[in-house]
Order: C-alpha cells, then structure tokens, then sequence
C-alpha cells in the first residue's frame, strides 16, 4: 500500500461536519424550553444590535424515498398535505414575530427539504407572500435560494420564485450513472436536468449550483467521470461535491437499499474525489470551503479570497447573519449562543405549533468556551486557518488541541505558526480532523456510540 493510501486509512476515521458547534449529538438541553430560547434570542439581540436573520424553511415532503438521503422527510404522493403544512409554517412565524421585540429584516432565505418543488408554485407563492407582508426584505440585496428536484421543476416554479426575487438554486443530481440511480432510487435523466439548468438561465438566475455526491453504492471512478464531464456540459456556477455519509443506525433503513459491500472502501472513495476535483479546477472552478466549487465570477468564490465566508446550517453563504431562524418540521435555529430544533415528527409539530407554541424540543445553550470554541472551528472551515488569542480563554487549552495536531503536522497537513493554525492546501481534505483537535466534547466523550459518518 503506498504512502497516500496510508494516510487516508490513518485519518478515515469517525468525525463531525461540524454544522454546529457544538455537534448535535453534544446538546445538553433536551427539553429545551421557549423561554429559554428567546432569552438565548436576546442575548444575540443585545450584542450583536441587528434586525438582520437568515431564514430556512424546511419543506420536507418528497414523493419517493432517495436512499442515500440522511434529510428528515416524509414520503408522499398526496399533494392534499401542501397547504395544511404551508399553513402551519405561516403560524409558526407568526409566533416568532409575537415574541420578538423586533421587525426581523430576512437578510437570507432558502428552502430546505425534503423536495421544496414538491410543493405547487401557488403554495410557494402564498408561503412567500405571508412571510415578506410582515418582514422587510429586499431582493436586490439579499440572498434567496432553494433546493429543487430536476425531475419535477417545472418553468412555473422557477419562475414563480424568480419573481419574488430568488437567484439562486441548487439541482440535486448525485450521479447520472443509471447503475448508481438504481442503487439509489434516483432516476433521474441528464436531459431533465439540463431542462431544469436551461429554463433557470433563460430566466435569469445568476448562480445555479449542481449538487453532486462521491462514495455512493456501485459508484466507480468511471461514472464520476462520466458525472463530471455531464456537470461540465452545463458549467453551473457552483458545484456542491458532498461526501456519501453512510450513517443508517442513526437514519434507519432508508439507507440500507443496498448491500454494504457496494460502497467505495476509503481508497476508493478518495480516488472519486480528486479525480472530481482534477477535472473540476482544469475547467476553471475554485474548491471553497469543504465539499464545495464555483466559478470564479460567483460570489462563493469571491467572498473565499476575501474572507467573508460563513458557514451554517444552510450550507457556506456570502450573507452572513449572527441569527438564523428554522421554520418547518425538524427546523434548526441558530442565535450564535444557542441552538434550537424543531420537532422532528410532521404531526408533532403541527400539534404544537396548533397550540400556539413555538415547536422547538431540544437545543443547546452554548457557554463562553463553546462560543469562542465554535468561532475556531468555523475559521478553519471556511478560512483554512485560525488565530488563537493570547488572552482567550482557549490559550490554556492550547498544548493539549497542539498534541492532538501533531500527527496532522508531521503528515504536513497543518502548521502552526506562533499563535496561528493553517491548514496546508494538502490538508484541506482533512479539514475535519484539524477541527476535532479543537472539539472539547468530542474529546472528552467516554462514549463508545456511533455518531458520525467517516470523514475521508
């Protein structure tokens, strides 16, 4: 076995994506109550002085089950749910803005799922229409996005959306491979695909990103060949090139549609993704962040090189706001010093939301380490690179997160330079080994459970 492949079994171990910080599976507030999350709403109020929120709203119906798919989600073919969940999201919001002290100002909106386009363009319409009547947003300024199937996205939906001021969008593909559709109950046509792209162009939305995924079931290093090149027909300006997390003990049997032994070894999986990202910067595309590309001329890149990336629940954004608000079944909000969830169950949650209460049932209140914890983590995810403070209340915990680096420095993964960590341009596959160096629960769990998906 060559020296590559050694590392990557060397660092193929358990590990957050760290979405959060801390991780979910670290939240200490399992009944978490509404006056505990508005308290943690105007802590953020009171230090950060803005009115300005990302707003995600999670739309979760799909009509079929995708195997690969760790998103919670309701499978149906009845369209009759549409409108009483539109309804419920609308209420929710409501709730919010009589507890708020505040006119919120949605700097970032983006449907979430499940299958957004699942839902009829008039349901789309009327979900926008209740939101914006009672917020300031300005379209010109801020970003709206959302998730759409190629399958089902129609011009009127695009359009729809588009006239409400949305820009962006993101094509869920995977692969185009018929073999690994199969495996993964996503069959899904290149042609339908570039309708979708085409129709979004003629349009006018300015950035179009095309989400793909390495690692999955009967995937080999011909078929995302065959994906890459298909993708570059197309050139969107952004590509998501997501890591297949295989974690079905926590998702149940969705993802058990196939054998264990189809899935690419960490060897394997690794080829997948260089080759991917090979071809993808020959065609000109930036790697920003983790897991993700764009054209130079797109604002990722842009904000990539001027350090103004952010990163949270919905992904890496250029409209970085210190609150996110999650509407919609298993929604997660995000005050920066605390977390809340939504309920997970569509019934539960509109049970509570019915009786005119906020739905959240856990969360997390971060304390002074874990904010200043969480600030580290997300630099290195966005910046590849991080400051210790010689005052910070971190600086005593330094030699320890520095041992727990050392291997990632011998290997040349990391540097670190006086009270600097950088991760080298060859590290950046590893970033989410550098980050766990910095995660206290992580590293004081005596928990044997299996938590996370791999991180090569």
């Amino acid at each position: 076995m060559n020296s590559k492949n050694l590392l990557i079994q060397k660092y193929n171990v358990p590990g957050p994506r760290y979405t959060s910080y801390p991780t979910v599976p670290f939240w200490k507030n399992d009944k978490l109550t509404q006056k505990e999350w508005i308290d943690s709403i105007n802590v953020n109020r009171n230090t950060f002085h803005s009115d300005e929120i990302s707003l995600y709203i999670h739309l979760p119906y799909c009509e079929s089950l995708c195997t690969f798919c760790g998103c919670h989600k309701r499978i149906t073919k009845n369209h009759a749910v549409e409108e009483p969940y539109i309804d419920t999201v609308l209420k929710e919001w409501k709730i919010y803005l009589s507890l708020l002290d505040f006119q919120p100002v949605i700097k970032e909106l983006h449907f979430g799922g499940g299958t957004p386009t699942f839902f009829r363009p008039t349901e789309l319409k009327r979900l926008l229409i209740g939101l914006f009547n009672t917020s300031n947003v300005d379209p010109e300024k801020h970003e709206l996005s959302f998730e759409a199937h190629p399958n089902n996205t129609t011009e009127e939906h695009l359009q729809t959306l588009y006239d409400f001021g949305f820009r962006r969008l993101s094509l869920g593909i995977q692969d185009y491979s018929p073999v690994v559709q199969k495996a993964i109950n996503r069959i899904q046509p290149f042609e339908n695909v570039k309708k979708a792209h085409d129709f979004a162009k003629k349009i006018g939305y300015t950035s179009i990103s095309h989400d793909l995924v390495f690692g999955l079931p009967k995937q080999h290093i011909e078929d995302i060949q065959s994906t890459i090149d298909k993708t570059l027909q197309l050139m969107p300006d952004r590509i998501s090139l997501y890591s297949y997390a295989h974690v079905p003990w926590i998702k149940g049997n969705g993802q058990r549609g196939y054998d264990e032994k189809d899935l690419p070894q960490s060897e394997e999986k690794r080829a997948l993704y260089e080759l991917s990202k090979e071809l993808l910067e020959t065609a000109g595309y930036i790697e920003v962040g983790m897991d993700h590309f764009a054209l130079k001329h797109d604002e990722l890149s842009k904000a990539m090189h001027s350090k103004s990336l952010h990163r949270n629940f919905m992904g890496y954004t250029t409209k970085s706001t210190s609150m996110m608000l999650g509407l919609g079944m298993s929604s997660i909000s995000d005050s920066w010093f605390g977390f809340a969830q939504n309920e997970k169950s569509v019934e539960d949650y509109i049970e509570v939301v019915n009786q005119g209460r906020l739905p959240v049932f856990r969360g997390h209140i971060l304390s002074e380490l874990d904010v200043i914890i969480r600030r580290h983590i997300l630099d290195l995810m966005c910046h590849f690179e991080t400051i210790i403070d010689e005052k910070s209340i971190v600086q005593p915990l330094f030699p320890e997160i520095k041992n727990r680096l050392s291997e990632l420095i011998k290997d040349g993964f990391v540097q670190i330079q006086d009270q600097k960590v950088i991760i080298t341009e060859e590290g950046i596959p590893f970033v989410r080994n550098c980050c766990m160096a910095f995660d206290q629960d992580l590293n004081n769990s005596t928990s044997g459970e299996r938590m996370f998906s791999k991180t090569v």
